[in-house]
C-alpha cells in the first residue's frame, strides 16, 4: 500500500529546474561515453577480427539509435529523474518500473568501479602511483564537485569531455595519411566455423564481440535522468540525446576505421591503450605523450558523468520509496547528497578487486536488461497511452522500439560467450535487488501510480516556484492533497 506524500516531503527532495539546455545534455550523452572510445571496444578485435567487429558494431549502433530514438519520445513526454525506471513504471507499474530501474542501477554503480580502476592505470603510467588511494582520491575529488550543484557539474563535465574529443579527433588527423585497408584485415584465419580472412574467428567471434561494441556507446541512454533539471524537457531531451548519439557514431567511426587500419587490428586488438599505441606504431610518438594526457581526461569525463547519473537514479528511486527514503534528501544547493555518497562508496569497495573487465560485463549485463525493459516500455506505452502528449514522436514508432528490443536481448547473450561469470554474477545482484523489493519496498512506495507521482513532482516544482524569495519555514510549507484521495 502506498504512504501519502505532503509538499513538505517534496520539498526536501528537489532537483536544480532549468540548468541544463539541450547543448549541455548532448554533452553529457558524449561524455558518458566517451572513455569507450580510448579503450575497452578494440578488445573486440582480439574476438573477431575487424570484419566481425565491424558486423558487431553496426549491430549495436543499430540497437543503441533504435532505443535513443525511443527514449527521446519517452523523456520529452515523462520528464522525470528516474529516466527509464519512470517509463517503465508508466506501463509495467510499481514492479516493472522497480526491476527497470534496479538494472540501470546495476549498469550504473559498477561502471565507475570499472572505470577509476582503469584510470588508476593511466595514473601509473603517467606518474607512477596506483591502487586504492587513487581510487579514493577520484571518487572524493568528482564527488565533491557534484555536491557543489549540478551547474558546476554539467559545466565542468563539458570541458573534460571537450578535451577528450579533441584528442580523438586530433588522432585521425595524425593517423589518416598511414591508413591501409590491408591492415584491417591481417588477424590470420583460425579453423573455427565459418572463418575466413574478413571473418578470422567465424560467427562466434562476432557474438562475443556485442559486448565490446557495446562499449562504444553504453551509458549514452542516460541522458534522460537529467530531464528534471533540463530547461525544456520537451525540446531539450530529444534534442540533447539525438546530437550525442550523432557525435559518438562519428567519433565510433573514426576509432575503428583509423587505428586499425593504421597500425593493424591484430596490434589494436591488443592494446590497453590503443590510440597511445596506434600513433607509435605510425611515428608519432610525440603525440602521443599528448594523447596519453588526454585519454585520462577521456576516462575522467566518462566516471564524472556516470557519477552523475547513478546519483539521479538513486534519486529518484528512494524519493519514490524504492530505495530508503534518506537517499532522497538534497542540499541547499539541490543536490542529492546521500545519492551521491552512498553508491560511491559501494563502487570504491567493488573497485578494490581490481577486475576491471569483469566489472564492466557485469555493468553491460545490467545495460541488456534495462533497454529491453525500456524498449518494451515505449512499445506498451504507444499502445496503451495513446492519448499521452507526445512533443516528440519516435520515427518508425514501435517497429523502431522492437528493434532494439531484439537485439538488446541478443546483446545480452554475447556477454555470456564472453564472460559467464559476469552473466551469473548480475543475476545474483538482480535477486538480491529483486528479493529487497518484494519483501519491504514495494511496501514503502510514496504514491500509488507513476501518474501520480510525476502530477505531485510537477506540482510541487510549480508551487516551489511561485512561493521563490519568499523563503516560507518548512513547517509552513502547504501541504500536498493526500494522495490516497486520487
Amino acid at each position: 500500500m502506498a504512504n501519502t506524500i505532503d509538499q513538505d516531503y517534496l520539498a526536501k527532495r528537489q532537483l536544480k529546474k532549468g540548468t541544463a539546455g539541450w547543448v549541455l545534455l548532448a554533452g553529457l550523452g558524449v561524455s558518458y561515453v566517451i572513455s569507450g572510445d580510448f579503450a575497452g571496444w578494440n578488445f573486440g578485435l582480439a574476438e573477431a577480427g575487424w570484419g566481425g567487429f565491424a558486423i558487431a558494431a553496426a549491430l549495436m549502433a543499430t540497437m543503441y539509435f533504435a532505443l535513443v530514438l525511443s527514449l527521446a519520445e519517452m523523456s520529452a513526454a515523462i520528464p522525470a529523474a528516474g529516466g527509464g525506471y519512470s517509463f517503465a513504471r508508466q506501463t509495467m507499474g510499481t514492479t516493472g518500473g522497480y526491476l527497470t530501474g534496479l538494472a540501470v542501477l546495476i549498469e550504473y554503480a559498477l561502471a565507475p568501479a570499472a572505470i577509476v580502476i582503469f584510470i588508476g592505470a593511466a595514473v601509473e603510467e603517467l606518474l607512477g602511483i596506483n591502487g586504492p588511494w587513487v581510487y579514493a582520491l577520484f571518487y572524493a575529488i568528482f564527488i565533491g564537485i557534484h555536491l557543489a550543484g549540478v551547474g558546476e557539474a554539467l559545466k565542468t563535465m563539458m570541458v573534460i569531455s571537450g578535451l577528450a574529443v579533441v584528442a580523438i579527433l586530433a588522432t585521425a588527423i595524425a593517423l589518416i595519411g598511414d591508413f591501409e585497408t590491408a591492415n584491417l584485415f591481417n588477424i590470420a584465419p583460425t579453423d573455427a566455423a565459418g572463418a575466413s580472412e574478413i571473418l578470422p574467428f567465424g560467427w562466434y567471434g562476432v557474438w562475443a564481440a556485442l559486448p565490446f561494441a557495446m562499449w562504444l556507446f553504453l551509458a549514452v541512454e542516460g541522458v534522460p535522468l537529467a530531464a528534471e533539471e533540463a530547461r525544456d524537457p520537451a525540446s531539450d531531451m530529444p534534442k540533447g540525446i539525438i546530437g550525442a548519439m550523432i557525435v559518438l557514431l562519428f567519433t565510433a567511426a573514426l576509432v575503428m576505421f583509423l587505428l586499425a587500419g593504421a597500425a593493424g587490428a591484430d596490434v589494436i586488438g591488443s592494446s590497453s591503450v590503443p590510440l597511445v599505441d596506434a600513433l607509435k606504431a605510425t611515428g608519432s610518438s610525440g603525440l602521443a605523450t599528448a594523447i596519453n594526457v588526454l585519454g585520462l581526461a577521456g576516462l575522467i569525463a566518462s566516471f564524472f558523468s556516470v557519477i552523475y547519473g547513478y546519483s539521479r537514479l538513486v534519486f529518484a528511486l528512494s524519493r519514490a520509496g524504492y530505495l530508503p527514503k534518506e537517499l532522497s534528501l538534497t542540499s541547499k544547493r539541490k543536490a542529492p547528497t546521500w545519492a551521491l555518497v552512498v553508491p560511491g562508496i559501494f563502487g570504491f569497495l567493488v573497485s578494490l578487486t581490481g577486475e576491471g573487465d569483469l566489472i564492466l560485463g557485469m555493468a553491460v549485463v545490467g545495460a541488456t536488461i534495462s533497454y529491453a525493459l525500456m524498449a518494451l516500455s515505449h512499445i506498451l506505452l504507444r499502445l496503451r497511452r495513446p492519448e499521452l502528449k507526445r512533443p516528440y514522436r519516435t520515427p518508425g514508432g514501435i517497429f523502431t522500439s522492437s528493434i532494439a528490443l531484439v537485439l538488446s536481448l541478443v546483446a545480452m547473450t554475447g556477454v555470456y560467450a564472453f564472460d559467464p561469470r559476469a552473466f551469473n554474477y548480475t543475476l545474483v545482484l538482480f535477486v538480491i535487488g529483486a528479493v529487497y523489493f518484494f519483501a519491504y519496498g514495494r511496501r514503502h512506495l510514496v504514491a500509488k501510480s507513476a501518474d501520480e507521482e510525476l502530477a505531485l513532482i510537477l506540482d510541487a516544482e510549480h508551487d516551489l516556484d511561485e512561493m521563490d524569495g519568499v523563503h516560507l519555514p518548512e513547517a509552513e510549507l502547504p501541504l500536498q492533497a493526500d494522495t490516497s484521495r486520487a
